[in-house]
């Protein structure tokens, strides 16, 4: 196949799944993931795709957002590592602040029985797998379910975290760059985010390391805002270093 050809079935790979990353793409196309970088770094001169870590997504597409199902596919293994270095970021009996997102809802997943905590969310996944641990005291807060995520937006969610002081937030995001900040595609779903951080003491991140570098339509913080970033070895040392120099801590796991 040649070069044209093969861009041109990439470039309809990424208008069809809304990303292509390289490793897979050098797979199916049996070639290096450095001709990949090439197919995509003149995708991306041409203005047809846009360029993030570790691939691209179409060119005017920093409103695409996978749905629960696919977002619980991807990069399974590597959120399963996150949540399981996110339990050593509960506090003893206190309070922590779930975020919706596949990520998140790992961690929710992997409680631990004998732990008591209160647990205050607005994502009706996790308040689901939450519902019958018996250490927890669980608090739904309600407002407009969007179906993208099932998480609670608008006033009724905003006032509700504006009136919580928890010990930690555990937040997601859609993309994180040292350049762009915090971003997810709604705007919506931005503004709870944003009052979730300001409604606990500490910021932990989760993220795998296929949302560094992305960009989406609506900013919620800078990573200055987050206190730990937990992501995976995907992470190169270079860019985890480029975080915590902005005062971020970063655990790759």
């Amino acid at each position: 196949m040649y070069a044209p050809e093969r861009q041109q079935e990439i470039l309809r790979l990424a208008r069809e799944g809304g990303r292509v990353d390289v490793l897979s793409l050098a797979e199916e196309f049996q070639v290096t993931a450095e001709t990949i970088r090439r197919d995509l770094k003149a995708l991306d001169r041409s203005g047809l795709v846009r360029r993030v870590h570790g691939g691209a997504i179409p060119a005017g597409r920093l409103d695409f957002e996978p749905d629960l199902s696919e977002r619980e596919a991807t990069a399974a293994d590597e959120k399963d590592r996150i949540a399981r270095a996110a339990l050593a970021e509960l506090p003893a009996d206190g309070s922590v602040i779930l975020d919706a997102g596949s990520t998140v809802g790992r961690l929710a997943a992997a409680f631990p029985l004998e732990r008591s905590l209160t647990v205050v969310t607005h994502a009706l996944p996790l308040a689901v797998r939450l519902a019958d641990h018996p250490g927890i005291d669980l608090h739904l807060v309600g407002g407009r379910v969007r179906h993208r995520t099932r998480a609670a937006v608008d006033a009724w969610a905003l006032r509700a975290y504006g009136e919580v002081r928890a010990d930690v937030v555990f937040l997601g995001a859609n993309g994180f760059s040292t350049a762009h900040g915090l971003t997810t595609p709604d705007l919506a779903e931005a503004a709870v985010k944003r009052a979730l951080r300001a409604a606990a003491r500490r910021v932990v991140l989760l993220a795998d390391s296929t949302k560094y570098g992305a960009e989406h339509f609506a900013r919620f913080g800078d990573l200055a805002d987050v206190d730990l970033l937990i992501t995976d070895t995907g992470l190169s040392p270079e860019d985890a270093a480029a975080v915590e120099a902005g005062g971020t801590e970063v655990v790759r796991a």
